[in-house]
């Protein structure tokens, strides 16, 4: 099963991203002044961040099935995972606190260092949905897990509805729309959305519907060339996306804070 992703910075790109497979661990904190980047000491990988206030052994992310957990070895500073599409939604991880369980998504850790704010981001995108029963009856019994899972509240799902609006509203041999013209579309919705936030939702949906291997493998892929199409056609063919899901595109409300592309979600 995926487990995260590790984004140390908002400028790498995905040979720097850091995948880590279900018990997998990753340590963090301070070395030689020069990029961020990952190495490995050993059996032991570790996330390098070269600033003076930061602890040479600051903290660990553990992976996990369905979450991961932030470890703070700091003795005297808290850390702080913020969801950037939570409108201001964190959690609080004291010093001296091990495997606290993170439940976002999208998360940005915050690290206190000296008279700065460092971070990095983790992603979580095999986030595990479960169709509700229809019914509240007890013999219901067990929801069935989604296949592929969807949150419906998330960005990435305003731009998959995006795309696949033009062939269920019965053009099915439409050619699909531009980054421009799905920017156009979601701005009375996002009022943040450009052009990266958009194609960074596209990669995103890539590795969430597995169409790249996702962070269950040290291998980020091959480029996907018809990236749009091959979503499309995936979402359409298994019903992620219907008819009646493009009333999210008219009637989901504003964000108050739009996702920090450069630092949490890109």
């Amino acid at each position: 099963m995926y487990s995260i992703i590790v984004v140390p910075a908002p400028d790498t790109g995905p040979g720097s991203q850091i995948r880590l497979a279900p018990g997998e661990r990753l340590h963090f904190g301070r070395t030689a002044p020069r990029s961020t980047a990952p190495r490995t000491t050993g059996a032991r990988r570790h996330l390098d961040i070269p600033h003076p206030g930061v602890s040479r052994t600051a903290g660990e992310i553990g992976a996990t099935a369905s979450y991961w957990t932030l470890s703070n070895f700091s003795a005297a500073s808290t850390y702080v995972v913020e969801n950037p599409e939570g409108a201001g939604e964190h959690i609080k991880i004291a010093p001296g606190r091990v495997d606290a369980p993170v439940p976002f998504e999208f998360s940005r850790v915050v690290l206190p260092a000296g008279g700065d704010l460092l971070d990095f981001s983790v992603w979580a995108p095999r986030h595990d949905y479960v169709e509700r029963a229809r019914s509240s009856s007890a013999e219901d019994g067990e929801p069935t897990a989604l296949a592929f899972p969807l949150d419906r509240s998330k960005r990435y799902f305003l731009v998959l509805a995006a795309l696949c609006e033009t062939r269920l509203r019965g053009a099915p041999h439409a050619p699909l729309p531009t980054v421009d013209r799905i920017v156009e579309r979601l701005r009375p919705l996002w009022p943040a959305v450009n052009r990266a936030s958009v194609q960074w939702n596209i990669d995103y949906l890539a590795v969430k519907l597995r169409l790249k291997p996702g962070p269950d493998t040290a291998d980020a892929g091959p480029r996907l060339n018809g990236k749009k199409e091959s979503l499309v056609s995936l979402a359409l063919r298994f019903d992620l996306v219907r008819e009646d899901d493009l009333t999210t595109l008219t009637t989901r409300p504003v964000s108050a804070t739009p996702p920090a592309l450069t630092e949490a979600a890109r």
